[in-house]
């Protein structure tokens, strides 16, 4: 993934000593230093490097939106000039992440230099009045765990709303006719996210795929090689050959219409022009940062490229069917599918088999996922609201299904059940093996929809954001 850039705009206000806001922007820019965060600064702005007035408010938005910023980091190394920082944040239109150390005991005098928390506390109420949405970081030391973990987590939430935000869909197919779940609104999406899509028709594929095998055989070679290092192949020299081909033209086309991401009507179209079908090629296209997903199911898309986002890309995802209820586990719950796992999430050697048992083609590849804690999401909508369902669950054992799974265990299965047949959401999940819930949670504010949980943490999440 790019990196995060953010924004730093230490703040003070004139009342207090400009020379202990200098020191401490200056220790908070060596903290940013120590935890490698990539930033802008503004030291040049003016003689103190910080935001105090409107001059600087547009010198620094002019030099921010000039840098492509990220996220804004507003600093309140004391009281803090409130309008100017509402009025930087309102012009950039990014996440907005304030902070500021705590005071230090008052002199023998009683006088004391910053007075930073009356200020945050001001600052916050202003950001309101011009509704700008924020972060906050408890009013804490900056060498605490509470201050690392908060920026560390604050460029995770930017992540995820650069990842939304510059969404692009290549859409292979129209949606499979029986699957009126995955239908979606694609002049919505546009609308009020800027997701768009890229439709293609399969057709196109079909040719992008004769091309390749004629004008780049060596990508294709490459994916043939990885596949027979890392996978027990089953299946034959031509049927593998087209797996790989297919992987190449999706990623090319990928490519051409500058999409981040896939859907593809993967039944039964696909299998008349190409005789197999697209479950490997998708699984390695998900190892690869690409994350493609089956059924067409453009909310399934976004669910997985935001949990990736969360993570910082540490971790690939899966896209699941939660599929059918553990034979002996009332709290076990099957998630499966034909093989749209990325492969570094197989704990078994995977195998590229001769068929399916729902299909008799192949193309599908298998492999349990590795046994881990998980975090599964869900952007989904109708009827004009949008949500993003999330939680954790933790593998268990489980028997033998073909195709990608795992068992996950839920502290109460009835609660994720009843989510998804009440809606918004359907059956079809994305998840990593760490816990992103409080980020995914915190992005929310910034990109316009409802956090949704089928557990009752969301006191927990509060508690884990506010430092705790």
């Amino acid at each position: 993934m790019d990196p995060v850039k953010i924004g730093f705009a230490p703040t003070r206000r004139n009342l207090f000593s400009s020379e202990a806001a200098i020191e401490y922007a200056n220790l908070t820019r060596e903290k940013m230093n120590a935890l490698s965060i990539d930033y802008i600064d503004i030291k040049e702005i003016n003689e103190e490097g910080l935001l105090y007035d409107d001059e600087g408010v547009e010198k620094i938005a002019e030099k921010f939106n000039r840098e492509g910023i990220d996220g804004l980091f507003l600093a309140n190394e004391n009281f803090g000039t409130e309008y100017a920082c509402a009025r930087l944040a309102k012009k950039l239109n990014v996440p907005v992440l304030l902070w500021g150390p705590k005071d230090e005991r008052p002199a023998a005098d009683g006088s004391r230099l910053r007075d930073t928390q009356c200020g945050l506390f001001a600052i916050g109420k202003v950001l309101r009045r011009f509704k700008v949405p924020f972060t906050y970081i408890q009013n804490s030391d900056i060498d605490s765990p509470e201050f690392s973990r908060g920026l560390t987590d604050f460029i995770k939430v930017c992540n995820v709303v650069k990842t939304f935000k510059e969404t692009r869909i290549l859409q292979v197919g129209p949606r499979p006719f029986d699957f009126w779940s995955v239908i979606c609104n694609e002049g919505e999406l546009l609308e009020r996210f800027n997701i768009s899509l890229s439709p293609v028709p399969i057709n196109e594929v079909v040719r992008e795929i004769e091309r390749v095998k004629s004008e780049e055989y060596p990508k294709i070679q490459g994916v043939i090689d990885y596949f027979k290092e890392h996978t027990e192949v089953q299946i034959s020299e031509s049927d593998l050959e087209m797996v790989a081909a297919l992987k190449v033209a999706l990623e090319n086309l990928c490519n051409v219409y500058g999409c981040n991401s896939g859907v593809i009507q993967c039944w039964t179209a696909l299998q008349d022009e190409i005789g197999i079908l697209p479950y490997a090629s998708l699984s390695l296209l998900q190892e690869e940062g690409i994350p493609f997903v089956c059924e067409t199911d453009v909310h399934g898309a976004i669910s997985e490229l935001l949990i990736e986002a969360a993570s910082l890309g540490e971790h690939r995802a899966i896209f699941a069917d939660v599929n059918c209820r553990h034979p002996d586990n009332k709290n076990g719950e099957l998630l499966q599918h034909l093989g749209v796992f990325a492969y570094s999430t197989a704990e078994t050697k995977p195998i590229l088999p001769q068929r399916h048992f729902v299909f008799d083609y192949p193309g599908s590849v298998a492999f349990r996922a590795i046994k881990d804690e998980y975090t599964i999401c869900r952007f989904d909508g109708d009827n004009g609201e949008y949500s993003l369902l999330m939680g954790t669950g933790k593998a268990i054992d489980g028997p033998y299904n073909q195709g990608t799974y795992i068992y996950l265990e839920f502290e109460n299965l009835n609660r994720l059940e009843f989510k998804l047949v009440y809606g918004p959401y359907i059956h079809h999940v994305a998840a990593v093996r760490k816990d992103v819930v409080p980020i995914l949670y915190e992005a929310c504010k910034y990109i316009g929809i409802q956090p949704d949980f089928y557990d009752p943490i969301e006191e927990d999440v509060k508690a884990y954001l506010r430092g705790e």
